[in-house]
């Protein structure tokens, strides 16, 4: 578009200062007309054009005023491009190029996608009914099993709506925590059931289901038995593949002793675990060690530390050589005891023997200890724990320890089988076949 050429007004004649002849001419106007032409599309000079000009095909950037390739003198000559009328732009145009890219798509493209919409949704609705099955079998396994926690019940095989219409279920996978059994609880419980048949139909008039065969396992852990059993602060470890072992402190006569155990463990029936205690004893640190239970092991017995301090020190010797049972007990003749307590080589010979501290490790104390408390006394034992242990008895201490559970009762036609101890505590395998569970109301 061709901007108008602007024409300098005229100069003003008339005489100046009265003198005819001479014409006033305006300094302003002259510096006018050096400048260059004014462009109403480009007032800053900069030689820029307008999109709308470049879109059009009209006059390049820069071009000059007048200068376009169009007819005329450049007076008037672009005045009809100004006074086009200016209209809205046409979206409807751009929809419809849009629908045609889409028309241009392929029609079996078409309907792979169609499909693949399709497969997601059908995808989406048999994981929700997944989700919405497993929910309502965790309810009803609650319920039977009278659990404090509800169990996780995952339901294997795609598509699930396939096998409910078909009534059978490939596999289901079910973990119980802390399931109350007896004194102690079985920190987990896992099983998976195959071959399940539901008897019914879902969700509506689901009645129950049975199940063709089972396994899983059962966990006791030792955690759990130490904050179940061990209320005088013992802690069970594994000790061999069918044996537990159990430390810890007991107070006794205001004085805390050592206690050590072994648990056996075994089979109760087909449908409980149950432990025996064996070699029980509870020490009095660096001094001595009592065995409870019946003769000939039961009873008050020195430490080997303690035996070979005795050895070396007379005034215990003395007082030990002193008990007339305790000497005969040693291999010492009542002669060179009572030699013995005035004659510090035959001293010497008797505690320096090889055969003193054995011998001296081999005697049972709590006779002595109960008839001559100021022995025990200078033996390092004191007289009232030695006695409050010696009235201990075996049941007593094994209670502590003892445990046995069984499955619950309304767990009908499962086994347990393969008992044994790991790192964890005491596993035992789950087995079952045929087994009914029907709805509760």
């Amino acid at each position: 578009m061709r901007s108008p050429t602007r024409i300098s007004s005229p100069r003003p004649s008339h005489p100046h200062d009265g003198s005819p002849g001479v014409h006033y001419s305006n300094p302003y106007e002259e510096l006018a007309e050096l400048a260059d032409p004014y462009d109403p599309d480009d007032p800053l000079g900069l030689g820029l054009a307008s999109d709308d000009d470049d879109a059009d095909g009209g006059g390049r950037r820069g071009d000059p005023v007048g200068s376009g390739s169009g007819s005329g003198s450049g007076s008037g000559s672009g005045s009809g491009d100004d006074d086009a009328a200016w209209s809205p732009p046409n979206h409807r145009r751009s929809s419809r190029r849009r629908r045609g890219r889409f028309k241009g798509i392929p029609l079996t493209a078409k309907a792979l996608i169609g499909l693949l919409v399709l497969g997601l949704l059908l995808v989406l609705a048999d994981r929700c009914a997944v989700m919405y099955s497993e929910r309502k079998a965790e309810q009803e396994l609650q319920k039977k099993l009278d659990l404090a926690t509800a169990p996780n019940v995952t339901i294997h095989g795609f598509p699930f709506l396939t096998q409910v219409l078909g009534k059978d279920l490939q596999q289901v996978d079910i973990a119980v925590p802390d399931v109350a059994a007896d004194r102690v609880s079985l920190a987990e419980v896992r099983a998976q059931a195959q071959d399940i048949r539901i008897v019914g139909d879902l969700p509506s008039s689901f009645r129950g289901a049975t199940v063709g065969r089972m396994k899983g396992d059962v966990l006791l852990s030792f955690e759990d038995l130490s904050r179940e059993l061990g209320a005088s602060q013992v802690r069970f470890q594994a000790l061999g593949p069918s044996s537990v072992r159990a430390d810890g402190k007991l107070p006794v006569a205001g004085q805390q002793v050592s206690l050590h155990a072994q648990a056996q463990i075994r089979r109760q029936g087909d449908r409980g675990i149950s432990t025996s205690v064996t070699d029980m004893r509870l020490d009095i640190p660096g001094i001595a060690t009592y065995r409870p239970g019946p003769e000939p092991r039961a009873g008050l017995y020195l430490h080997k530390k303690a035996a070979k301090q005795i050895s070396e020190d007379s005034e215990k010797a003395r007082a030990l050589l002193s008990v007339p049972s305790v000497a005969e007990k040693l291999g010492v003749s009542p002669a060179e005891a009572g030699q013995a307590r005035n004659d510090d080589l035959m001293l010497g010979r008797i505690t320096g023997s090889p055969r003193f501290v054995p011998a001296l490790l081999a005697v049972n104390l709590v006779q002595a200890a109960n008839d001559h408390p100021q022995l025990a006394r200078k033996l390092g034992i004191d007289p009232t724990v030695a006695a409050a242990l010696t009235r201990m008895k075996v049941p007593e201490l094994t209670d502590k320890l003892e445990l046995s559970f069984q499955l619950p009762r309304k767990a009908k036609g499962i086994k347990l089988t393969n008992i044994g101890v790991s790192p964890e505590g005491i596993r035992a395998d789950l087995t079952g076949a045929g087994l009914s569970f029907r709805k509760t109301r």
